[in-house]
């Protein structure tokens, strides 16, 4: 991880290999942000028009590179774009300056020490400026031939050292938000190391394992029901997931309880380790990034380090739902029945819309406790792709005011989702002759249908919420912003901020 620290230091004095400045795309060209002041001075005022020159605009995503000049002890000024200017006397938005972290701190991959001198109100948009670095700078190098040099990109290690200037190191306020953006980076980034690991070393026992040595670390209760204890306690859901493979499946609960908590969130993890779409294979081209199908899992078991890493007046248990979905002469087939851990019984008509069936008997067990509100994450549906596309996720809840304060907390944190309905009218589609409820129903609207599955398993008169995380979960084009190829970490920080409102009484 990118080593942070606040700095009072003056940028032209501070010895880097390179000052991060913000440039706003005004309306007569580049403006150079607020904090730049004394970078712009050495170029006796003229910085705005020298990257015009070379071609900058101050576009979101925008990077340019110039040497410094004499008035500078770092030799290298890196400009980055964030995007429209701010209306007088207003600032810019979190998410902007979180962004422009991003991008410079991966433009700076190689690089020892950089000064980071983007415009900070308060100490919110130092948090953001913090996440954006320590996410930015993320690289997946454990399967690299130097992989625990942290090489990864062209042979250079990622931006090691990043001052923070325009904080306030004595400041309570600022000491926090420095604390808070690094616990929750550093998790979302475990989590994001989870995703990337392949499905030969990532199994359900593997997984299991490493929830409880972290756990351990950080004085969580950590259960795991291996498959008798499955076989016993009846769960019929996961159990049905995970009979064709040869690595069993795994129930983690995952418990942070604070002394002075007066409520509980829950948090329902989808985490199919591996998913071939078992008797009902996938077609070729839809198998090789199914290792992220456990990013659910890996967000919720994030969220709950971080909840105790930040000491949260709240409790928070996660449900991690453990299987690897395989074909095999073992294998649940279309056609059969499944008895879940709520005792109803399900039809299975597709074996790959697997990920209900092991949600479903996770949602019951969580239900049991009965906790204040409950959440699942999970890459459910591809139907849910193709209403909201790659980078924004979907919010579905059995409350409307539930639905909308999860849809407020992930905007807030910069993640982007849209909330999604119910509509009961595709509940029939899921009627059986056979048993309960069926595991299909209705093509059209399949992210809802699966949502509507899941609300069947729920406790009465708990609020409820879905993320199908199915598009931002697994990046396959190239990096943007903080967000690297491969693993994201998605719902990480709208899960954290959740347990936060859940701790303040203001969730709902």
């Amino acid at each position: 991880m990118t080593a942070l620290t606040l700095s009072t230091s003056a940028a032209p004095g501070l010895r880097a290999d390179a000052i991060v400045i913000g440039v706003a795309k005004g309306a007569k060209g580049p403006v150079v942000a607020p904090g730049a002041e004394a970078v712009d001075k050495a170029y006796d005022g003229r910085l705005a028009g020298v990257l015009e020159t070379l071609g900058a605009s101050g576009a979101e995503g925008e990077v340019t590179k110039l040497p410094s000049p004499s008035g500078l002890k770092a030799p290298l000024v890196v400009a980055v774009g964030l995007g429209a200017e701010p209306e007088k006397d207003s600032s810019f938005a979190p998410e902007a300056l979180r962004k422009a972290a991003g991008v410079a701190a991966r433009a700076l991959t190689g690089a020892k020490k950089a000064a980071f001198v983007l415009p900070l109100s308060d100490a919110a948009d130092l948090g953001a400026v913090a996440e954006g670095v320590l996410l930015g700078a993320y690289s997946f190098t454990a399967y690299k031939e130097n992989g625990k040099d942290a090489k990864a990109r062209n042979g250079k290690a990622p931006l090691a050292e990043a001052a923070l200037l325009g904080g306030k190191p004595r400041d309570a306020a600022y000491k926090a938000a420095l604390a808070r953006a690094t616990a929750v980076a550093e998790e979302l980034n475990r989590a994001r190391d989870l995703i990337n690991m392949p499905p030969n070393d990532l199994n359900p026992e593997a997984f299991a394992a490493i929830v409880q040595t972290v756990g351990k670390e950080h004085g969580l209760k950590v259960q795991v029901l291996d498959v008798k204890a499955l076989e016993k306690g009846g769960y019929g859901g996961i159990l049905g997931v995970g009979v064709g493979s040869a690595s069993g499946p795994r129930l983690v609960k995952l418990s942070y309880t604070s002394s002075k908590a007066t409520k509980h969130l829950a948090l329902v993890g989808k985490g199919i380790t591996y998913d071939s779409g078992g008797i009902s294979l996938k077609p070729a081209g839809h198998n090789e990034t199914m290792k992220c199908d456990m990013s659910g899992a890996a967000a919720v078991f994030a969220a709950v380090v971080s909840a105790a890493r930040l000491g949260l007046e709240v409790n928070v248990t996660g449900w991690l739902a453990l299987a690897e979905n395989m074909p095999s002469g073992s294998a649940t087939r279309p056609g059969d029945v499944l008895r879940m851990y709520s005792g109803k019984t399900v039809e299975v008509l597709n074996t790959d819309a697997e990920g209900r069936l092991v949600l479903a008997d996770a949602l019951w067990a969580a239900s049991a406790e009965k906790p204040d509100a409950i959440v699942d994450v999970a890459t459910l549906t591809g139907a849910m792709m193709v209403a909201l596309g790659s980078r924004t996720f979907g919010i579905m809840a059995n409350d409307d005011s539930f639905r909308t304060a999860v849809h407020e907390a992930a905007e807030e944190v910069g993640e982007p989702a849209w909330p999604m309905p119910l509509p009961e009218h595709l509940r029939k589609g899921m009627d059986s002759p056979t048993a309960d409820i069926a595991n299909m129903g209705e093509r059209m609207g399949g992210g809802l249908v699966a949502g509507l599955f899941l609300r069947e398993f729920v406790g009465e008169g708990i609020p409820w919420a879905h993320l199908d995380i199915a598009g931002p979960a697994f990046n396959d084009g190239g990096p943007f912003g903080y967000t690297p190829k491969g693993g994201t970490g998605s719902a990480v920080r709208t899960l954290v901020r959740l347990a936060e409102l859940t701790a303040a009484g203001d969730l709902g």
